[in-house]
């Protein structure tokens, strides 16, 4: 890795999110997963695996947003102390590490 302010991350949880959806045949998610996770890891992402600390953490967070998987990615950027990005106006109310671009 190398300076760690400008280290990029994805979740596992984002691809599992792909997968269910993808298999939903949702018209949003034709991505396939698999190809998706060898492009992020070969421009350098890192990937973040999902903990059971950041499973225990989705318990502190207030009911911002509804969705599983977004509270799951807000927990883990709490418990990692990284910045989450997001373009969604709700997940960017969450306190702590998110950022609205």
């Amino acid at each position: 890795m190398g300076e760690p302010e400008n280290d990029l991350f994805f979740s596992a949880a984002s691809l599992w999110e792909i997968v269910i959806k993808c298999g939903l045949d949702r018209e949003d998610f034709k991505v396939d997963p698999c190809v998706l996770r060898r492009s992020l890891l070969d421009n350098g992402y890192h990937e973040l695996p999902v903990l059971s600390e950041h499973a225990v953490a989705i318990g502190t967070l207030p009911p911002i947003h509804k969705d599983l998987f977004t509270r799951l990615l807000v927990a883990q950027a709490m418990v990692e102390i990284i910045t989450l990005l997001t373009v969604n106006i709700q997940v960017a109310k969450y306190p702590g590490p998110v950022q609205r671009v």
